[in-house]
């Protein structure tokens, strides 16, 4: 494989840009991908949707856009701010947001399933929540997950309601950005691999560690910054369009 720093853009084909790389590339030259969980392998920001229940949506998903783009440097106190307005949604709620509301993106499946046959394992690492990840990574047969946890009310008339809260992890507090790179050169590290056979794919700013520590980064109907910084940009179509630029 050859890779450089993304420079010059080229158009492959209609939606779907490389830089700093020059096909052809192999999947099997690849060990461990890294997936972005919100907007990326999934079609929605769960915080935003569970703040549907709280009337404060539109309050959430502006601090949510802001925050994928950049312009909100703290991530961590950026989250801490929208799961407060979380508090007293129930987990019936929860349930109905994963049930209703939740779909896989287009070739999620697919691009999952062609990584493993190739012989990479699946690293799910998001800044969202435990209750979609674990049901993500239960769905898709993911080998590792990192995300947050929100904490619930234990007692009283509001029991099994959101506190508002985040639960501190062995790791810290929040999976922020810095934490999608730590995890991601922590699994990296377990397997035995260089960073050089890593992708990490994502769509927002607090994917841009993680994307700038792996052999290639990939930007999956991304914002700006996140779509100047990558290797392989796909712009339109599915997730398994990186199929067309590593081929199995």
């Amino acid at each position: 494989m050859q890779t450089t720093e993304p420079t010059e853009t080229t158009e492959i084909s209609p939606g779907l840009v490389i830089q700093g790389i020059t096909p052809p590339l192999a999947l099997s030259d690849f060990k461990l991908i890294a997936l972005d969980m919100d907007s990326t392998l999934i079609n929605i920001e769960c915080v935003d949707e569970i703040a549907d229940a709280a009337g404060r949506k539109a309050e959430v998903a502006a601090i949510t856009e802001a925050a994928m783009r950049g312009e909100i440097t703290d991530y961590k106190e950026s989250l801490r701010q929208r799961v407060a307005l979380l508090k007293g949604v129930s987990m019936a709620h929860m349930e109905e947001v994963y049930t209703r509301r939740l779909r896989l993106n287009p070739g999620a499946q697919e691009l999952v399933t062609a990584c493993k046959k190739a012989g990479l394992r699946i690293l799910l690492v998001s800044g969202g929540f435990t209750f979609f990840t674990d049901r993500i990574r239960a769905r898709l047969g993911i080998d590792f997950v990192r995300s947050n946890v929100l904490e619930l009310e234990s007692s009283g008339p509001n029991c099994g309601t959101l506190t508002g809260r985040l639960v501190d992890q062995a790791w810290g507090d929040i999976c922020d950005g810095a934490e999608k790179r730590r995890t991601l050169l922590e699994v990296a590290s377990l397997l035995g691999i260089s960073t050089a056979q890593t992708i990490a794919m994502g769509d927002g700013a607090n994917d841009l560690p993680m994307m700038g520590a792996a052999g290639l980064c990939v930007a999956y109907h991304a914002k700006p910054t996140v779509r100047a910084r990558a290797h392989v940009a796909i712009h339109t179509g599915g997730l398994d369009r990186l199929l067309e630029v590593l081929h199995t």
